[in-house]
């Protein structure tokens, strides 16, 4: 059964390191069934066996509880990461080129964010005046 931390990713195998995953089949590797990649077959039907047992395994679980364990994946985890630095790079090269747009004193005054999109509302107005006048 997996707890919270685990996924299907992180299960540990189901044979010892000294065991050879080909002890069903009746040979090692040399004299063992093999397809055309060089995989045993054997090796391949487990791989295949387990990972129905995973699927069995999840079925029972709530769609919310399958999402909360695909979530804790260090996968999932550095791919959100990823997304969200890429997000705040995009929000930041946004209020950077808002920014140049404005008039200050002196025009390098360095302005928070808030401070940009007031500016900009006061800009905006101002501008607005002097097409209706």
């Amino acid at each position: 059964m997996l707890n919270s931390d685990q996924t299907d990713i992180d299960l540990p195998p189901t044979h010892s390191e000294s065991e050879s995953v080909f002890s069903d089949c009746g040979g090692g590797r040399a004299g063992g069934p093999e397809d055309a990649s060089g995989v045993g077959l054997c090796a391949q039907s487990r791989v295949a066996e387990a990972g129905e047992a995973v699927k069995k395994d999840l079925q029972h679980l709530s769609r919310e509880e399958r999402r909360r364990r695909r979530r804790a994946t260090a996968k999932y985890r550095t791919a959100h990461a990823t997304r969200e630095r890429i997000r705040v790079e995009a929000f930041n090269m946004a209020f950077a080129e808002l920014r140049k747009l404005l008039p200050t004193l002196p025009p390098d005054k360095k302005l928070s964010k808030i401070e940009i999109l007031r500016l900009a509302i006061c800009y905006i107005s101002y501008l607005n005046h002097v097409l209706d006048v």
